[in-house]
């Protein structure tokens, strides 16, 4: 069983707003922020609002459970075309790097300006190194929006005893 953190709600609003300043700081223009779904969802709004570009999003599925990674699939894609662009990937975190590395490749195919990649947090051993981020980190990093999930989850690996997670 990994380790975990637990971040906060107010925790986590504060690593978004320093994702977005760290990214606005560094001076480059984005013509488009994609958020990956679902982790990805919120820090890609608040970055793509601090630099005040268009948002999209795609949805990506490489969980099955806590550290159960499977092959990434895309589940639904963007609505805005990233050809010609300058595009920023928006993601929580970065683990192994399949999810990241996959779709640099995908959006790559379409042709963008260019593309970048940022994240609030990054695992030591990831084989994709993201242009921005924020934190190196060994634990399993639980967010505000899936204290249900992981709890079910951590319940269900140490033999149904539901497992209390702190107040967010």
């Amino acid at each position: 069983m990994p380790n975990f953190r637990y971040i906060s709600w107010s925790e986590y609003g504060n690593l978004a707003e320093a994702l977005a300043e760290k990214v606005r700081a560094a001076g480059r223009h984005y013509d488009l922020v994609v958020g990956i779904a679902r982790g990805g969802i919120p820090v890609a709004m608040v970055v793509s609002d601090h630099l005040d570009v268009k948002i999209d999003f795609v949805n990506v599925k490489s969980y099955n459970d806590i550290g159960k990674r499977t092959a990434p699939r895309i589940l639904s894609t963007l609505v805005e075309g990233v050809e010609g662009k300058d595009v920023l990937l928006v993601d929580d975190l970065v683990d192994q790097g399949d999810t990241l590395a996959f779709l640099k490749r995908y959006l790559g195919d379409q042709k963008p300006k260019t593309l970048q990649t940022a994240v609030m947090f990054r695992k030591p051993w990831s084989k994709t190194e993201p242009d921005y981020f924020l934190e190196t980190v060994s634990e399993w990093v639980v967010f505000p929006f899936e204290l249900g999930e992981v709890g079910r989850q951590r319940a269900a690996m140490e033999g149904g005893k539901e497992t209390p997670s702190p107040a967010a």
